[in-house]
Order: C-alpha cells, then structure tokens, then sequence
C-alpha cells in the first residue's frame, strides 16, 4: 500500500515544510487538490503555488483536479511539475482529448469518480489510463467520514482491468485512516490518500506506518 498524504489537510502557512515532513516521514506521493468554486463548493489553490513547492520533494506530485474544465488548465500543471494528473469523469472537458492531453505531456492520467458514479464510467477509457481514483467521501472538503459503500466500485473496477490483462493502480481518496484504511486495501485499493490521520498525528512517521502495517 501507497500513502498519498493529502496536501488539503496541511498548514497552507508553511506548505513547502510540511512537504518535507511528509518526505521524511515516508509519504510515497504528495497528493494535492485543485478545486475552483464550481465543480465542488470549496476553492484551494492553482498551479503557481504547487509550482513554487515542487521543490521540497522529488516524491511523485499527485494532482486532483476537481475542477469543471481541466483541459484548459493540464499544461499548467503539467508545467508546473505534476507527475500524474486526474480528473473527473464528471467534468465538462471530452475526456478522451483530456486524458491524450495529460500523456502528450509525458505524465500519467487518472479519472476520478464521485460517490454517486458508478464505476462503469471508467470502463471506455480504461485501456487509456494509469490509474482510477474512487472517492469514499463527497469531493470538496478534507475530514469527512469514510464511505466503506464505495467499496464495491474498487473490487468492480479491478475485475474489469484484470478482463482486458490491465494493470491500473487504483486509488482510494476520503475518510481513510487507522480505522478504515485495512477495508480500502482488503477492497485491492494501492494507494490510499490520508489528510487528517498524517498530519493532525503527533508523529506522522509513525502514522504512516502503522497506516501501511494494518495493509499487510
């Protein structure tokens, strides 16, 4: 199991530090969420600023856009250090040009889906994409409670890549800590995304381990 410590639950005052105390403390991918006010309720920042904190990890930079047109915004990110981008099959940009876009740029794309998508959004674009992000809470703020009946979308989504001989990560992004992280991997989940539980932890070295040990 990978552990993605979600950027949404850090002290925004002192990003690029607390970049680097996930680095130490054995963060696999640094996860960041882009929101824009109208794709969901809640704005967080733009690729300027995740450009200026590229700089404290060489970890792979995960970037959530949960944005309503990110076609317009890949170069952006792309330029400003991404290494996987995804997106929402929700959205309103073609998603076969956004993913195209996403791999012109020598980066690997994801699509996201909303708790109330089912997971046979995916299933077109599969052959196409790295990686599937399944929310296990509504998209938009940090905190909120696990949803375990989203589940069944992960093990769906693994049967139907292991049909067609794909090997797509699958990633699992909401509510996930000590108490919820053992049913995401149960579940086939590889890389699990935690706010609160790694950086609100007294010693986010520890938590990540342990997050990792209850997978084995």
């Amino acid at each position: 199991m990978k552990i993605a410590p979600s950027l949404l639950s850090c002290d925004f005052s002192k990003m690029g530090s607390e970049i680097e105390r996930m680095d130490k403390a054995g963060a696999d991918w640094m996860h960041l969420d882009v929101m824009d006010g109208h794709f969901v309720p809640n704005l967080t920042f733009g690729a300027p600023v995740y450009k200026t904190v590229r700089k404290y990890s060489d970890k792979p930079f995960d970037v959530h856009l949960m944005i309503t047109d990110p076609l317009k915004y890949i170069d952006d990110f792309a330029d400003a250090g991404a290494d996987i981008i995804t997106f929402h099959v929700e959205c309103d940009s073609p998603v076969d040009e956004t993913i195209d876009k996403i791999k012109s740029r020598g980066i690997k794309a994801g699509l996201v889906i909303k708790p109330k998508t089912p997971a046979s959004a995916v299933f077109p674009y599969l052959e196409k994409l790295d990686l599937v992000l399944v929310m296990t809470v509504e998209p938009g703020f940090g905190g909120q409670s696990f949803m375990a009946d989203m589940l069944p979308k992960v093990r769906e989504i693994k049967t139907e890549c292991q049909k067609r001989g794909l090997d797509l990560i699958i990633e699992a992004d909401g509510g996930i800590g000590e108490d919820t992280i053992a049913q995401a991997a149960e579940a086939g989940v590889d890389v699990c995304v935690a706010g609160t539980a790694v950086f609100k932890a007294d010693d986010a070295a520890k938590a990540i381990a342990k997050l990792k040990s209850m997978c084995e």
